[in-house]
C-alpha cells in the first residue's frame, strides 16, 4: 500500500547553549496506510520528536517529511494546522484534557474548532470506549485510564487517517495500560487507520506490525 507517512533523510538538531544536540540523524521511514508502527527508545532518545515532526509541530533541520502526499516544508503554518486538524489525531501521555470542559465537550473540541457537528460520532465513540455514562463528568472525576480513553475518543472524533500516540500508557499502571492499548489498537485497526506510536514498553511495541528503535539518533 502507498506510504501515508514518509521521512526522507530527516535530521533534527537542537541548540543547548553552545552545544548542538543531534536528536535525529539522517532518518528515513515509510509507514503504509493502515499500518501500526511502534518506535521504541529510552527517555530522551527522540521518539516524541519524530511524532512532532510528522505532525508538523516541529520542523526538521534537514530532509523532508511527507504526510498524505504533502511535503510539510512546502506548507505554511495555516496549511500545516489544517492538515493536523483534518488528517491527524494525537494521543498524549498526560491526556491533555481541558479541566473546565466535560468529557463530551473534550471529545467534541476538535470538531467544534473546525465548525463541524460531530455530536453523534462523539457519543458513539464514548460508548465504544465504555464512558457513555460519564459524558457529563469532568476530567478530575475520572481515573487515569478513563482520562486516556477520553483522549482516544477525542483523537478519533474527526475520523483522521493518521493517529499519533506519544507514550499513551506511560502514565498508567500495567493493567490499565494494557487495557487502554488494547482499546486503541482495536479502534484504529478496525477502522483501517494508520497508527504511529512512541513507547519505551516492549509489551506495547509487541502489538505493532513493525517496531523501530532509535539508537544514538538513528532509526534502526
Amino acid at each position: 500500500m502507498p506510504a501515508l507517512v514518509r521521512l526522507d533523510r530527516v535530521t533534527k538538531d537542537y541548540s543547548e547553549g553552545r552545544e548542538l544536540r543531534h536528536v535525529l540523524k539522517d532518518a528515513s521511514l515509510e509507514v503504509a496506510e493502515g499500518e501500526f508502527v511502534a518506535i521504541r527508545g529510552r527517555s530522551g532518545s527522540g521518539k516524541s520528536t519524530v511524532l512532532n515532526l510528522v505532525a508538523g509541530i516541529d520542523r526538521p533541520s534537514s530532509g523532508e517529511i511527507y504526510v498524505a502526499g504533502n511535503a510539510l516544508s512546502r506548507l505554511g503554518p495555516r496549511e500545516r494546522t489544517l492538515l493536523r486538524r483534518d488528517q491527524i489525531g494525537f494521543v498524549f501521555q498526560f491526556f491533555n484534557l481541558i479541566p473546565t470542559l466535560s468529557v463530551l465537550e473534550n471529545v467534541l473540541l476538535p470538531a467544534e474548532l473546525s465548525g463541524r457537528d460531530e455530536s453523534r460520532r462523539a457519543a458513539g465513540l464514548l460508548e465504544r470506549v465504555g464512558l457513555a455514562d460519564r459524558a457529563a463528568s469532568f476530567p478530575d472525576r475520572l481515573s487515569g485510564g478513563e482520562q486516556q480513553r477520553v483522549a482516544i475518543a477525542r483523537a478519533l472524533v474527526r475520523d483522521p487517517r493518521l493517529v499519533l500516540a506519544d507514550e499513551p500508557t506511560g502514565n498508567l499502571d500495567d493493567a490499565t495500560g494494557a487495557a487502554v492499548m488494547g482499546l486503541l489498537d482495536a479502534l484504529t485497526r478496525r477502522a483501517g487507520k494508520t497508527l504511529l506510536l512512541a513507547t519505551h514498553s516492549r509489551e506495547v511495541a509487541a502489538l505493532a506490525d513493525r517496531v523501530l528503535t532509535i539508537e544514538a539518533g538513528r532509526l534502526v
